[in-house]
């Protein structure tokens, strides 16, 4: 077993360092990928008219249900569309990912991960909608949506770009089976088995089965199921987690305005000139995109089976995900670990422990120590949230990858689809195989090259929508269920 960990470890670390020239070129010491997922975030908020702050109001009233017909087409709510969405991005990233940019990018990384979720917010805006407009109703009342959809439809009518919009749908579908297999699932199984599992003892070959017995459970189920265990796990989840930070950031207000000028001061710092700024904001922005997944696209997936007859409203829905993901649970867990630092043997010893350990195992562990440090023994707690954000986390993710599956491959395949991530839940448990982590986070942030690319050419077809749709709320046109 250990002989073939080791040679599927190798193959993917050839693949990593053969693609990563190309994926993640930088330019002036920021990585292309970075650019694409800032220019795109931006573009997208000022074209439509800062519609993340405009609507913000508006979202939670949809979010509420006041405007669910339970007749329109789809599958889920709009709430559990977004707590479905939000089960794939509330999790590590949060969690040890907040720790890993405070560490790399200092306390200036987390404003970075602060100004980039606020475009992001647009980011998802536009691709929910567009997942919409361009969704696909099946035969049996299921839905297939997202980028790969929208990518390849919306570009149909626009003459010899359609081959265009057809390489880019592919190419998103490739990148999101590969993020899900990897990112999404044995990451997951992974740091979860080293904050929970090993605290309770579990050997990691029956937590790998029980966790996959687990998962294959609820995605037999498809997005429904999906949606009925999501819209439990994540409120709860997020509650507890606000909590004990909010006490701890209560129980210390006068180190508030330090931290927050710490935060502030030195997302510009000049200290180590140009390096310095560039080192924070590039940390900032990609853990601030793994956390929320803003520019990815993979939200608009879950998206695509709301139940509503209305693109744009599930756009404005999927706009407050980074909202919560990133501007309030990230910047709490940022505030929570300066807060604490001074009493921190783990962010004390970081820079050692990162290079013996990993930065993602420190970073769950500094997380852990933070808390722990001003509430003995919530890490028994936060041991729990972990494996239920983790577990959330990847029956989301199984739904992103097998749309993928079936654009690719059609549905006689699924079987083999869920074979191979059910094993892949029980490999990520027993194995380290770091190679294999990386080409997933890769195959994620890739997503957003064609998301965001096909996007911009689709942007003229969705203003037109978004005014039609913004005139008629104005004017009190929507009938009110709730």
């Amino acid at each position: 077993m250990e002989k073939l960990l080791n040679q599927i470890d190798s193959g993917f670390g050839t693949l990593v360092s053969f693609l990563a020239p190309i994926l993640f070129a930088d330019i002036g010491g920021i990585p292309l990928i970075v650019l694409t997922l800032l220019i795109g975030a931006v573009t997208f908020t000022i074209y439509f008219g800062f519609i993340n702050v405009r609507g913000f109001k508006h979202s939670i009233e949809i979010i509420k249900g006041k405007y669910d017909n339970p007749n329109d087409i789809g599958q889920i709510s709009h709430f559990q569309a977004l707590t479905s969405a939000l089960s794939a991005t509330i999790g590590l990233g949060n969690i040890a990912g907040v720790a890993i940019a405070v560490t790399l990018g200092g306390p200036g990384a987390v404003f970075w991960m602060v100004f980039i979720a606020f475009f992001s917010m647009s980011a998802k805006f536009v691709s929910a909608t567009l997942g919409l407009m361009y969704r696909k109703v099946n035969d049996d009342g299921s839905v297939s949506g997202g980028p790969m959809y929208y990518l390849t439809y919306g570009f149909k009518n626009k003459g010899n770009l359609s081959y265009l919009g057809k390489i880019l749908g592919v190419m998103y579908a490739i990148f999101i089976i590969g993020g899900a297999f990897g990112g999404g699932n044995m990451f997951q199984a992974n740091q979860s088995y080293e904050l929970f599992g090993k605290l309770t003892g579990i050997p990691s070959y029956l937590y790998g089965i029980i966790l996959a017995t687990l998962v294959g459970f609820v995605i037999i189920g498809g997005i429904k199921r999906i949606g009925e265990t999501t819209e439990k796990i994540v409120p709860s989840m997020v509650t507890i987690y606000v909590i004990a930070s909010l006490f701890i950031i209560f129980s210390n207000l006068g180190m508030v305005p330090n931290v927050i000028s710490s935060i502030i001061s030195e997302a510009f710092n000049p200290s180590a000139a140009y390096g310095g700024f560039i080192g924070a904001l590039v940390t900032g922005i990609k853990r601030g995109v793994f956390s929320n997944e803003g520019g990815v696209g993979s939200a608009s997936i879950a998206h695509s089976a709301a139940k509503t007859d209305e693109p744009v409203r599930e756009g404005i829905v999927a706009m407050i995900g980074p909202f919560i993901d990133t501007i309030v649970v990230c910047f709490m867990t940022a505030c929570v670990i300066l807060i604490t630092a001074d009493n921190n043997d783990v962010y004390q010893n970081a820079t050692a422990l990162i290079a013996e350990q990993g930065a993602t195992a420190v970073g769950a562990s500094m997380t852990s120590a933070a808390f722990d440090s001003v509430i003995p023994g919530f890490r028994w707690v936060l041991a729990i949230v972990v494996f239920l954000f983790s577990y959330s986390t990847m029956i989301s993710w199984y739904y992103y990858g097998n749309k993928g599956w079936k654009y690719l491959f059609g549905d006689s395949g699924v079987p083999i689809y869920q074979i191979m991530y059910l094993s892949c839940t029980i490999l990520g448990a027993i194995a380290s195989l770091g190679n294999v982590i990386d080409f997933s986070d890769m195959m994620i942030l890739s997503c957003a090259f064609p998301n965001i690319i096909g996007a911009m050419f689709l942007l003229p077809e969705l203003k037109v929508k978004l005014n039609d749709y913004w005139s008629r709320y104005e004017a009190g046109e929507f009938k009110v269920y709730k």
